[in-house]
């Protein structure tokens, strides 16, 4: 077959154009502003900014704070209304009770704090940023309230919780914005102690015979005594301290412990289920230790998951505090993830309640 020279150098021009991709913008000019463009693909949000970082207050005081809303075009509304909600929420989990007190799961939540608020009227938020401020008292004095204002507390079957939330209504086409916010609740100035409590000091003795647990035979005829002193009756702000001194042990040790333990009881019918959990764990010696020496304690309380003690009707937070003495042996190598909770055969322990106040000595927010 024979092509002419036409033929020729057109087919040679299809087979040698490349593949083009063309991006057309909108405007011919292609001149934007970068600032535009950013805005127009911001989304709009909404924040709810407490006024203080810590979110701790009182219920006699006000929380304060201003709502953010970021828009990248006016915002019209049915109003913008604020919610306070604060509760003890009590559930019994199935390790910690019976078969029967399993179906129960979640007990009723006790209410706290249940109140609302309209910051704005319908209208109008423009665009851009735009700031709200709101102001609002937790516990009037001309109210009744349901129930005392506990501490803020995260446990495991018991959590004492207060929230802010606020909610700018659009109307039935469109979802409300919305945000929430957790904040800490502490005690008033007025229930507190004026002077900080003595240290309640409590003398302790670690040996084999005070052992209520099997321990290892040689742990046994070998022998071992510990003795020290710590405080339980502390001031929530103030670390726990002590001190323990090793004068004989017959095996060596491998390490020396302190467990903050927290006691959870909710009262479900007529019986009263108790868990009690690990909150954690301060090491005060790694290894054998010399003997007769004597060994600082020194724990700090973690905030939000320590409150002062609670002995209320249908629950009760308590706490304790644990010294485990841990000796060499090759059983131990066997579970290095044993529950710090459940005695060993390998370990020693001596368990002591605590109980937690707050003082206005100690008040981290007295200057507010």
């Amino acid at each position: 077959m024979c092509l002419n020279t036409i033929d020729l150098v057109h087919a040679i021009e299809i087979k040698a154009m490349p593949t083009r991709i063309e991006l057309k913008l909108s405007r011919p000019n292609s001149i934007y502003h970068p600032s535009a463009v950013e805005i127009e693909a911001m989304p709009t949000r909404i924040e709810l900014k407490l006024s203080r970082p810590n979110r701790i207050y009182r219920p006699s005081e006000p929380l304060q704070g201003k709502i953010v809303v970021k828009s990248a075009s006016s915002i019209s509304h049915y109003g913008i209304r604020m919610a306070l909600n604060g509760s003890v929420n009590l559930q019994v989990r199935g390790g910690s009770a019976g078969v029967i007190e399993s179906f129960y799961g979640v007990v009723k939540p006790i209410t706290i704090l249940s109140k609302s608020l309209d910051i704005k009227p319908s209208g109008k938020i423009v665009s851009g940023t735009t700031e709200i401020p709101f102001s609002i008292i937790l516990r009037n004095s001309k109210e009744d309230n349901l129930e005392r204002f506990y501490e803020t507390f995260h446990g495991t079957n018991i959590s004492i919780q207060y929230l802010a939330t606020v909610d700018i209504m659009r109307g039935y086409l469109h979802k409300p914005l919305s945000a929430i916010v957790e904040f800490i609740v502490e005690s008033d100035r007025a229930d507190l102690l004026d002077q900080p409590i003595p240290p309640e000091i409590v003398i302790f003795y670690i040996t084999q015979d005070t052992q209520r647990h099997p321990i290892l035979p040689e742990l046994k005829s070998g022998g071992f005594r510990i003795i020290g002193r710590i405080s339980t009756q502390r001031s929530m702000l103030e670390p726990l301290s002590g001190e323990l001194t090793v004068e004989a042990s017959a095996i060596p040790i491998c390490s020396i412990d302190i467990h903050l333990l927290r006691v959870e009881s909710i009262l479900l019918g007529e019986k009263i289920v108790t868990e009690t959990s690990l909150i954690q764990t301060t090491q005060v010696a790694d290894g054998d230790v010399c003997r007769n020496m004597t060994l600082p304690i020194y724990v700090v309380l973690p905030r939000l998951l320590t409150c002062p003690t609670v002995l209320a009707g249908p629950f009760s937070i308590e706490f304790k505090v644990a010294i485990v003495i841990s000796f060499q042996s090759e059983l131990s190598k066997l579970h290095p993830k044993s529950d710090p909770r459940t005695p060993r055969l390998w370990t020693a322990m001596e368990t002591l309640p605590l109980e937690l106040v707050r003082t206005s000595a100690f008040d981290s927010n007295a200057k507010d």
